[in-house]
């Protein structure tokens, strides 16, 4: 998969500047979920787009392309896998995974790792298409360059993957209520999910 990105970073990273308004709702909806203050590291960091304006300090991805990009939006981006993370026990105060999981090879273990990483009730954040949502049914019938690589989950699939992993204290909050491409302002983030197609569900390391 890195191999994929690192052959299409430049038609990737364009999708924000493209969708604009998609793109601010859903930095909306992770900031709901992000914790005020900490030490932060976003796995599969891509070229930075959440990073970077979160105040995310750290970013690991396998597409040197993408880290470079980061790099260059100011993240301290590294290459690497999610799925073996490579820094020491309880390094972060918060792990944040948007739009990550369904590109991942094993996403149980880059949920396991994450884990690892994270401090005591230190927080998880994970942003998702919603499988079941209308966003999730047009990706997967659209099968974009991207997407038609996609594994999609909906929320109680990820949820019950963070329970696995020791996870507790969830929280959940949706946007994107039109296609990204049919949007003309930013949308406010809602509490819960079954509506929006872009969720984050957050949790808490127990522990």
């Amino acid at each position: 998969m890195s191999d994929f990105f690192d052959e299409h970073y430049k038609q990737y990273d364009a999708w924000y500047d493209r969708n604009k308004f998609a793109y601010l709702s859903e930095l909306e909806a992770v900031k709901k979920a992000l914790p005020r203050e900490g030490h932060g590291l976003e796995v599969g960091v891509g070229s930075g787009r959440f990073a970077a304006p979160l105040g995310i300090a750290v970013g690991i991805d396998p597409s040197k392309k993408m880290v470079e990009l980061a790099r260059k939006r100011g993240v301290d981006a590294r290459p690497g896998s999610g799925e073996d993370l490579p820094f020491e026990d309880a390094t972060f105060d918060y792990v944040a995974i948007i739009v990550t999981l369904c590109f991942v090879g094993d996403p149980g273990q880059v949920i396991g790792e994450s884990a690892r990483v994270l401090k005591g009730r230190g927080r998880i954040i994970i942003g998702i298409v919603d499988k079941d949502s209308f966003l999730g049914e047009s990706y997967r019938e659209k099968k974009s360059v991207f997407y038609g690589r996609a594994h999609f989950f909906n929320v109680k699939e990820v949820t019950l993957m963070l329970k696995e992993a020791g996870f507790g204290e969830f929280s959940y909050y949706q946007t994107l209520f039109d296609l990204p491409d049919k949007m003309s302002s930013v949308a406010e983030p809602r509490e819960g999910f079954g509506k929006g197609g872009f969720v984050v569900i957050s949790g808490v390391r127990r522990g």
